[in-house]
């Protein structure tokens, strides 16, 4: 065991010493990366995991970031043990590395991610873990990712002219915030779907069936956010990143946004070109999100002498953020408060989606009874927290 244990510190400490820096991660405290290696060989026993590494006979899953997990969560029910990377109030782009992120992965079976380059920090992640042959499963394969080619939120039907072509690139590289619109989601979750059937075959039609309840929730909720957004079809909001081009997009709006990350600072250019788009829009509101420090924001607001409310980026949550109806009442909150940023009173409002917190909206959680038949979808226990208004 010694030489084992010698064998394997030797090797990651020469993998990291040759590995480039990644910018992204960040490791804690100062950790330096070789001891971080040693953190993770010590914390894992060295040793590759083989499948069903939990002891328990399910599968080990690890997600990133809390839309990544409330999908994975749907599809894989009580079949997986479904274990985020991130904690629950720390979203991609603040995140760093710490020795037990690196100890999940040398656990796990699978991986799944968003994609797009919005975990660019999970590269040097897996190589620390000593995990080379982790099955990852990149949710944003297969989802149209240029703005002007919206997705379809029902099977044959054709994608729609998009009335906006801007926000194609974040940071250099395509946005990735395409959970952000219930079409898109649709497909991350039929991809995670396959994914979790590739890895375990044996629970394939639980598999199936848990996506299908929950892809018809997303779908569900597609049709209700198209008919209380339509009226204003073509109108422009404002948030405080560039996170909403997708959502703009699939439901015929516009969108502007201070910063690019939310780590920026805005430049004049960027207070003026949003100062434009409120005035040409008349918005009422500006739509700031809880991930971010938006004093900016507020004080441009004041000066507007409009409103501040949230469009929620999904990129954190509280405890109750993994449960997979967490999703479903964000996005219905979120709908709510744009149609008031929308509208000249909050009693002109019409219609509205049921208000966050959502309450016992089922989610497959529980294996099928028998081949054939639907899941079981017990209620949620707990409510999303938050106020629709």
């Amino acid at each position: 065991m010694i030489i084992i244990l010698t064998i394997r510190l030797a090797w990651l400490w020469l993998g990291l010493a040759s590995a480039p820096s990644h910018p992204r991660v960040r490791s804690p405290g100062g950790w330096p990366g070789a001891l971080l290696a040693i953190a993770i060989a010590a914390n894992t026993g060295c040793v590759l995991r083989p499948f069903n590494s939990s002891g328990s006979g399910r599968l080990v899953v690890v997600t990133t970031f809390v839309p990544i997990t409330n999908f994975t969560q749907a599809v894989a029910g009580d079949r997986a043990e479904v274990t985020q990377l991130l904690p629950d109030n720390v979203g991609p782009h603040d995140y760093q590395a710490r020795p037990e992120d690196a100890g999940k992965l040398a656990r796990a079976d699978v991986l799944v991610k968003n994609g797009l380059g919005l975990e660019d920090f999970l590269a040097d992640l897996v190589e620390n873990a000593g995990r080379p042959d982790l099955k990852i499963i990149d949710s944003s394969q297969g989802v149209p990712i240029g703005l002007g080619t919206p997705a379809a939120a029902e099977p044959g039907a054709s994608p729609q002219p998009s009335p906006q072509h801007q926000n194609d690139q974040h940071r250099g590289q395509p946005n990735p915030h395409i959970y952000l619109d219930p079409k898109r989601a649709i497909l991350q979750v039929a991809t995670i779907r396959d994914g979790l059937i590739a890895a375990d075959p044996s629970g394939k039609a639980l598999y199936q069936a848990n996506a299908a309840a929950y892809i018809a929730q997303l779908r569900q909720l597609d049709r209700q956010i198209t008919a209380q957004l339509r009226p204003f079809a073509g109108k422009t909001f404002v948030t405080y990143h560039d996170f909403a081009g997708y959502f703009a997009q699939s439901y015929q709006l516009k969108t502007q946004f201070l910063v690019d990350i939310p780590e920026q600072n805005p430049a004049p250019g960027d207070i003026q070109r949003v100062i434009r788009a409120v005035r040409q829009s008349d918005l009422k509101t500006l739509l700031s999100e809880p991930q971010a420090a938006t004093g900016q924001f507020a004080a441009l607001a004041k000066d507007l002498n409009i409103q501040v409310s949230r469009f929620d980026s999904l990129e954190t949550g509280g405890p109750e953020a993994s449960q997979p109806a967490y999703y479903l009442g964000v996005m219905a909150a979120n709908v709510n408060h744009l149609v008031k940023a929308f509208s000249a009173s909050a009693s002109q409002i019409k219609g509205t989606l049921s208000p966050w917190p959502i309450c016992g909206v089922p989610t497959p959680r529980s294996p099928l009874r028998s081949p054939g038949r639907s899941p079981v979808l017990p209620l949620v226990g707990r409510c999303a927290e938050g106020q629709a208004g």
